[in-house]
């Protein structure tokens, strides 16, 4: 049946809106995939590949996990201006911040004349004033601050660091120290070779155990007047009385001839200043040489001046030769003086003059003198090297002395001095000098003062050892050691208090004066002045009293002149008893001072896991490099 009018328009209008509809819809389509692809292009442009981009009609959802809230922020700019902000929707996530690493703490002092000065980064947590206060008292010194802060923990070793610093300084005239947590690097000058082994031994005795130290410390080469060498070949074997040097190469040169001629042992040679001539070395290297072909006998250098002295029995047709060879060998600046003793057909009587130090200090001047006056120089002499009670003087008057015997005397006297214990004998031939010292380069010295004294030609034989037992550095005791001994010296008479009180009793001031003198030897200590009581009373008042009595021991030593600026005085009341205290002698053993050396804290904490253990370790590596 044909379809009337209506119907035919109302199919059309339905035709019409279907079409309008795809179209709409297709156009919509369009539009997202557009919009997408744009926004796609733009972020990949300008590398911000992990935003992701999705088109809802006519909205557009932003996605992804931004680095930084910046970039975050980018991203939705680079998409707006490329449709309508209003469009965009914003579910982006920003990734989480990683935690910041602690800054590396360090510090550095730096120490002169002037004053010092403190410049690095610290943590928050240390007590600046203190710090301040602890450099200030190094000889009154101004101290410039040029510390920052930093608001996060001390790591492991930082606080042992910077306390063997404070203490450091105070031995250090011109001196960097730098500070790290566990290390510190020490660059300092020294004003002599045996100043800067003082001052290592001090500083490597006080440093912590867990604590690294390194030191660079200097010391100028010592001016040697007169540049001085003796070497000595005889039936005994081959020697140096006093060996020097004006370089290692030259060392080396000196040293390889004095072997190849029979030196056995190091052959220590001093490096120091005052070479007469750039040819020292080759003029030494010379005549040891020649000394070597002789055979027996001694090669003697004073500066410029050169002696040697073969042996009774040379024979005469090879010293000749010899000495000939090396009077035309020498550089022209040095003067060859050769002996050849005749032999003595009347033979030689006793010693003519002998002087003897005891190991207790004691001197006996015995044998010959030519005058009265010259007894009287001799006594006076003594008692001003070796103190006037300590000389008896038995020496007798005879005329007819040689000439030199009183310069002679006056000089064996002097050497024995430089010796710990010995004998010096002097006769019209040489000058014998047999003795013990606590200092390695005594010998040396001994031999230096000879040649300058008596001349270069002079004969004289010197036998010193060293004996490490009276080396006064050498000699010193451990941090160990000095904890026993002030064990042992409590043990044998404690510390005891008036009842209830922190004053010493007067009956143990002698304990305190023992464990003064020990400390005194002991140089810088990292020391806590325990105190201990028994459990008698509260425990708050066993505590307090406990810590008086601490420091009561503490203020003893400081009045008795013991540095204490490592020192730390602490009481721990009843809480570490070392006998049971229901008995008299039980508390009576509670109540008590101990010396204990502070070592570093544990490396892992209580409670502190394996896994926080290594990482704390990752971070002091990673601030050590």
């Amino acid at each position: 049946m044909p379809l009337s009018r209506p119907h035919l328009v109302l199919s059309a209008f339905a035709l019409a809106a279907g079409a309008s509809l795809l179209a709409a819809s297709y156009s919509v389509q369009i539009v997202e995939e557009r919009s997408e692809i744009e926004i796609r292009q733009s972020l990949d442009l300008r590398g911000l590949t992990w935003a992701e981009v999705e088109a809802d009609g006519l909205r557009v959802m932003m996605a992804g996990i931004a680095p930084t809230e910046a970039l975050r922020f980018r991203a939705l700019s680079i998409a707006g201006s490329v449709v309508d902000a209003a469009r965009l929707v914003d579910e982006i996530e920003v990734a989480a911040a990683e935690a910041v690493e602690p800054p590396r703490f360090s510090a550095e002092v730096l120490r002169n004349t002037s004053g010092l000065s403190i410049i690095g980064l610290i943590p928050e947590s240390s007590d600046r004033a203190a710090i301040l206060d602890g450099f200030s008292t190094v000889d009154g010194l101004p101290v410039t601050d040029l510390l920052e802060t930093a608001n996060y923990p001390a790591p492991t070793g930082w606080d042992d660091a910077l306390a063997f610093a404070m203490t450091a300084m105070d031995d250090l005239p011109r001196a960097k120290v730098s500070v790290d947590a566990g290390r510190v690097v020490i660059t300092a000058i020294a004003d002599s070779a045996e100043h800067k082994a003082e001052m290592e031994a001090r500083l490597r005795r006080s440093a912590p155990p867990a604590l690294r130290v390194t030191l660079n410390i200097t010391a100028p080469r010592p001016v040697i007047s007169p540049f001085t060498l003796r070497f000595v070949k005889d039936a005994n074997g081959a020697r140096f009385d006093a060996c020097s040097a004006d370089s290692p190469e030259s060392q080396t040169r000196i040293t390889e001839a004095a072997l190849h001629a029979g030196l056995t042992g190091p052959g220590r040679c001093a490096i120091g200043m005052g070479v007469p001539t750039p040819y020292w070395a080759e003029a030494v290297d010379l005549a040891i040489r020649a000394l070597d072909q002789i055979g027996h006998g001694t090669v003697t250098f004073s500066d410029a001046e050169v002696t040697l002295a073969a042996i009774e029995g040379t024979d005469p047709g090879l010293f000749d030769r010899v000495i000939g060879e090396l009077e035309t060998s020498l550089p022209e600046v040095f003067i060859l003086k050769a002996r050849l003793p005749v032999a003595d057909e009347t033979g030689t009587g006793p010693a003519e003059f002998y002087a003897t130090l005891s190991p207790e200090g004691q001197v006996q001047l015995r044998g010959r003198l030519g005058s009265e006056n010259m007894r009287d120089v001799a006594s006076s002499f003594a008692k001003a090297k070796f103190g006037s009670d300590s000389v008896y003087t038995a020496a007798r008057v005879v005329p007819d002395l040689p000439a030199d015997w009183s310069s002679r005397v006056l000089t064996a006297i002097e050497a024995l001095s430089l010796t710990s214990n010995g004998v010096v004998t002097v006769t019209e031939e040489d000058v014998q000098l047999l003795g013990r010292s606590g200092n390695p380069d005594a010998g040396e010295m001994i031999a230096r003062l000879m040649v300058e004294k008596l001349g270069d030609e002079s004969t004289f034989e010197i036998d010193v050892a060293y004996v490490e037992a009276l080396d006064p550095i050498a000699a010193l005791p451990t941090a160990d050691e000095c904890e026993a001994q002030i064990a042992e010296i409590l043990a044998a008479k404690k510390i005891t208090f008036e009842p209830g009180s922190a004053t010493i009793d007067e009956s143990a001031l002698s304990t305190m004066d023992q464990i003064a003198e020990l400390l005194q030897t002991c140089g810088s200590l990292r020391l806590e002045v325990q105190g201990h009581t028994d459990s008698q009373g509260r425990e708050e008042m066993n505590l307090s009293l406990s810590q008086a009595r601490a420091e009561s021991v503490l203020n003893e030593l400081r009045a008795r002149k013991v540095l204490t600026s490592s020192f730390i005085a602490k009481g721990y009341g009843e809480a570490l008893p070392i006998a049971e205290n229901d008995t008299e002698e039980g508390r009576e053993a509670n109540r008590r001072i101990e010396f204990r050396l502070i070592t570093p804290e544990p490396s892992v904490p209580e409670g502190e896991s394996a896994l926080e253990s290594i990482a704390e370790k990752s971070d002091i590596e990673a601030d050590g490099e």
